[in-house]
């Protein structure tokens, strides 16, 4: 019996080069496209004229699934909502669990019986036997690697997907796609969020949902430096783009939605010692009772940080760093690794 797999194409050479891979492993592939907002970006409008081009080539079926409300209400609501409340969301993340991965599998299943689904994303699964639970693991291309947006994937989503890619360093994807010869194998990689590549930029993307709202901008003294046309112009750790002076560098450190302002400080003003992180999954061991050692990014380009994983109540852990760390943003995520292994992850709370 022939495997099956539905591969999730955005249009772009990595998902491209997936379905290709597959294909001539001897999968019978179907490519599945889901439609998330009108205009320009990566899984959108050109992405699916794309994506079906590389399907023709193929030979393979090609089924595009409009997401547009599950994409508004999982992925702009929440971005809108974290942004008029003085957080930071991390958009892909939440897009991966609720609006892609487990949709496609539900599709797969119940329209087409397949029970397998493949993405071009770099990163790697491994069934730990010992454990009787599948793992994430970091790609093979670290600088690629985009465990760090899979965290929040379940058990069953995992023990249902591959990902083709995740042994291969990007240079071999694009020379893979080139000996394919596909349409897309030249395409230039996507650079940013597809909401800031369909709106130029995030700040043009937050001004269409939430009104401009004059605030100050205050030092930890609360003195008055300058004002801000909306807290949501602004991010932990952000240095330029202030329109401030001072005779030192100053940098975001908190963003307070009640009192609407954005203050700021020094880069040891925005050093910390712990953050808690709440909505843990946990991925490579069963959630612990007792402290660990482990390494944590706290954002996507992050470097690993050593930390020690406190469990709290509600499920929740406090991160204790092994040096303090700048930019410690709540609504990003705090991934926990072993390694090379993705132990869980969660978001990080407000301080």
């Amino acid at each position: 019996m022939n495997k099956k797999v539905v591969v999730g194409l955005s249009g772009g050479v990595d998902s491209s080069t997936a379905a290709a891979i597959l294909h001539h492993q001897g999968y019978e592939v179907e490519g599945l496209t889901l439609w998330l907002m009108k205009g320009k970006g990566q899984c959108c409008s050109e992405g699916m004229v794309d994506a079906a081009s590389i399907c023709e080539q193929l030979g393979i079926a090609h089924h595009i699934v409009d997401s547009r409300e599950q994409f508004q209400s999982n992925v702009v609501d929440y971005l809108i909502s974290g942004y008029e409340s003085g957080i930071t969301p991390l958009p892909c993340s939440q897009c991966n669990k609720t609006v892609k991965f487990a949709p496609m599998l539900t599709y797969a299943r119940e329209k087409l019986g397949i029970d397998c689904v493949a993405t071009g994303h770099y990163a790697r699964i491994r069934y730990d036997q010992e454990r009787d639970r599948y793992q994430l693991l970091r790609a093979v291309d670290r600088a690629k690697d985009q465990s760090y947006f899979l965290y929040d994937l379940p058990q069953d989503l995992l023990a249902h997907t591959i990902f083709p890619l995740g042994e291969k360093e990007k240079s071999e994807t694009r020379q893979i796609a080139q000996e394919y010869a596909l349409h897309t194998a030249d395409k230039p990689e996507s650079q940013d969020l597809c909401l800031v590549e369909a709106h130029g930029s995030m700040r043009t993307f937050l001004d269409q949902y939430i009104n401009e709202k004059q605030g100050e901008i205050v030092n930890e003294d609360g003195k008055v430096l300058g004002y801000h046309e909306g807290i949501h112009h602004y991010t932990i750790g952000q240095r330029k783009g202030l329109g401030i002076s001072a005779p030192e560098p100053l940098y975001v450190i908190k963003l307070d939605a009640a009192m609407n302002q954005v203050v700021v400080g020094n880069r040891d003003s925005g050093t910390r010692n712990e953050c808690t992180v709440g909505h843990i999954n946990w991925l490579g061991i069963p959630e612990p009772k007792t402290p660990i050692q482990a390494e944590v990014q706290i954002r996507y380009r992050s470097r690993p940080a050593k930390v020690s994983v406190i469990p709290l109540e509600s499920g929740r852990v406090k991160l204790m760093f092994d040096e303090p760390q700048f930019g410690v943003t709540p609504g990003q995520a705090a991934v926990l690794y072993d390694g090379e292994v993705v132990l869980g992850g969660g978001v990080i709370e407000r301080f």
